[in-house]
């Protein structure tokens, strides 16, 4: 065998040493960098303001019930805006890997688990397809600047039933014109209406102890048999420097609306409104439970509705008794502050 084989021999086999030990070499310094970068010997002292700070949100997450409401109503404050706590997470996660702690990142992991546990089923797409009736819902502002506008958006989704909040006196006709070839029954009650394509009858105000009227009920006779239909608009609430959140009347009107839903007599019930709350917020316990929200059953994603501009809260609700959401949605912006909202359902 002469030399040049040899040494193609040792080629082959023998591979690469060279490179080989190049290459573990170059581990080996990107290994030492990570470790005078990381620091491990205080990776577990580090960062443990963070660690209080996850904590403490994961404490906010799992008892927003027990903040008390005694002081400026912060309960129902923290609890309208509870979801959007889920934006500290990232913020901590962040602040956990530049302080290179590790007892910071796994405080973290708790508010993200509490989170996704309260939330995440929100954020999945649970809507189906079918149904019988489609009902909508929209505060339509009393200064809106385009009702005729408004009213054409409304007539566009096609809805079965639709209800009206916050409906100005001087355009209650104008409303009622525009709307009068897609729905032939309509009834106004104060300040909320409600728009049929079915006849209606059992129509009544309902006192929800504000002196003037913002709710209503009435008997939809539909193809698939009557639905009791509840169209209201809880008083608006106010973040005051020296009062804190004020929502007194409005938690005294949601206990009225919820003795009314609870008395009523029809097996399927529908609520249509503006509740100036949320599902979360525990000042309208009384309406959420008994009454199941078609957005958390058969919605996508959060369906914020109000402000229209950057909507930050589900303060428009469509609940249902008695019948099954099939989906739920918000509509693209009208003239009006909220987002119309929809759904549709399946009525036994």
């Amino acid at each position: 065998m002469t030399q040049a084989q040899n040494s193609t021999d040792a080629s082959t086999d023998g591979g690469d040493p060279a490179g080989s030990g190049a290459a573990s070499g170059a581990r080996d310094r990107l290994r030492a960098r990570f470790l005078r970068w990381w620091r491990p010997d205080g990776m577990w002292r580090r960062g443990i303001a963070t660690a209080v700070v996850a904590v403490v949100l994961t404490g906010l997450l799992v008892f927003h019930a027990r903040v008390p409401n005694r002081v400026g109503n912060l309960g129902s404050l923290l609890e309208t805006f509870l979801p959007w706590l889920g934006l500290i997470v990232p913020v901590l996660l962040v602040v956990a890997v530049l302080r290179r702690s590790v007892t910071a990142l796994i405080a973290v992991v708790l508010p993200a688990v509490v989170w996704f546990n309260l939330f995440g089923g929100l954020m999945t797409d649970k809507s189906g397809s079918g149904g019988d009736l489609t009902v909508l819902t929209h505060n339509v502002n009393a200064e809106n600047p385009d009702p005729d506008g408004t009213a054409k958006d409304v007539i566009a989704a096609h809805a079965d039933l639709v209800a009206l909040e916050e409906l100005a006196s001087n355009e209650v006709s104008r409303y009622s014109r525009d709307l009068a070839a897609a729905y032939p029954y309509h009834s106004v009650q104060g300040t909320v209406g409600l728009w049929s394509k079915y006849p209606l009858s059992s129509v009544r105000p309902v006192d929800i102890r504000l002196g003037w009227t913002r709710a209503m009920r009435a008997t939809a006779d539909t193809p698939h048999g009557k639905v009791a239909v509840y169209v209201a608009h809880m008083p608006s609430v106010r973040v005051k420097f020296d009062a804190g959140f004020t929502a007194g009347q409005r938690d005294r009107a949601a206990d009225a609306l919820g003795k009314a839903i609870a008395a009523e007599q029809l097996p399927h019930v529908v609520l249509l409104g503006d509740l100036n709350g949320t599902m979360n917020d525990r000042a309208l316990a009384s309406v959420t439970s008994q009454m199941r929200s078609t957005q958390g059953a058969a919605g996508n994603g959060m369906g914020f509705s109000w402000p229209a501009s950057f909507p930050m809260a589900r303060i428009d609700q469509i609940m249902v008794r008695g019948i099954e959401p099939v989906s739920s949605w918000t509509l693209p912006r009208t003239g009006s502050d909220h987002l119309p909202v929809a759904a549709r359902l399946e009525l036994p």
